[in-house]
């Protein structure tokens, strides 16, 4: 797509999208990761690769047998 546009083009994109970032709001990284933590951890209750699955619900558990080398 570049190669089809002229320099002047380019540099309007590239204007446009410095403007976009300019105006776009911030926060310190110091909070943003303190709310990814909090939120995180919220969300553990249900997670099963943390909290784990119980015997009965997992479908992958049970007595099928082994395997056999024969």
């Amino acid at each position: 797509m570049a190669r089809d546009m002229s320099d002047k083009e380019i540099l309007q994109m590239e204007l446009a999208q410095l403007k976009i970032e300019v105006s776009t709001t911030r926060t310190a990284v110091s909070v943003n990761c303190k709310e990814t933590m909090e939120w995180v951890e919220a969300q553990t209750e249900g997670d099963p690769l943390i909290k784990g699955v119980s015997d009965d619900k997992n479908p992958y558990k049970g007595d099928k047998g082994g395997c056999i080398i024969t």
